[in-house]
């Protein structure tokens, strides 16, 4: 496949626009499942069991407000950083080799968690630091129960940074493109999985065991209780600094 890609479409692989394509279109795309569970809602008990707090739906004008937000940000900020690398940026050389099934499993593995510590630092600054947090981190507490959409209803600065470190990370690890685009694909599933307000069977927390990940719970419970669970995906920052709380919610079928 990498071989096809590689002789057939080198001009698309080799955009800097290329990366931007695949993280926007993953994360409405992956939004649309947890979307319709929330249009949906009682109507689909089976699902709605699930559902971490009971009655608390997005609104359409909810909703709404999500999606401008992230088309805001897009729009004025990433398409033009895009833009900018287009024109300074080198071209992109694409290996002959694809990376083994291993390397990507590793390289994938290896940024989310070093994602998780940079975001983990970041995070508890701008919830210790008053400022930080009115000035640019305040806008996504908007909602105390998440839903998907608004994963990415952030302060520019937010994305920025976000952006930042999504980009630099596999670089600095010396991934192959395909683990990088592998890495955005899962990262941006995640980062939606952590908000949809579900807690789901399969969800990633419960298929990762001995608590290793956080998921939607955990991260249900920060948007409750603001100072606890900073980080974005595992649970091991949280608890060495003592900031990790467990949430147990008692459904009745």
């Amino acid at each position: 496949m990498w071989d096809y890609l590689r002789i057939n479409h080198s001009a698309m692989l080799r955009s800097p626009l290329f990366p931007v394509i695949v993280t926007v279109v993953s994360y409405f795309v992956l939004c649309l499942p947890f979307l319709a569970c929330d249009i949906m809602g009682e109507k689909w008990p089976a699902i709605y069991w699930h559902k971490i707090q009971p009655g608390k739906m997005p609104t359409p004008a909810m909703l709404l407000h999500c999606s401008g937000v992230t088309l805001y940000n897009h729009l004025l900020l990433v398409l033009p950083a895009a833009a900018a690398q287009w024109i300074w940026r080198p071209p992109i050389p694409l290996p002959e080799q694809a990376p083994t099934l291993l390397e990507l499993a590793v390289g994938v593995a290896g940024n989310l968690l070093l994602f998780d510590f940079q975001y983990f630092i970041w995070h508890f600054l701008h919830h210790k630091i008053r400022w930080l947090y009115v000035t640019f981190h305040a806008i996504h507490h908007v909602y105390s129960a998440p839903f998907s959409l608004a994963t990415q209803c952030l302060g520019g600065w937010e994305l920025v940074t976000v952006g930042l470190w999504t980009t630099l990370n596999p670089v600095l690890l010396r991934c192959h493109l395909v683990t990088t685009w592998a890495f955005m694909v899962v990262h941006v599933y995640v980062s939606v999985e952590d908000h949809c307000g579900y807690d789901f069977p399969w969800s990633t927390s419960r298929l990762i065991p001995f608590g290793i990940y956080g998921g939607p719970s955990k991260h249900d419970v920060h948007h409750r209780k603001p100072n606890t669970n900073f980080a974005p995906h595992f649970s091991h920052w949280d608890k060495l600094f003592g900031t990790h709380a467990d949430f147990s919610f008692v459904k009745t079928p």
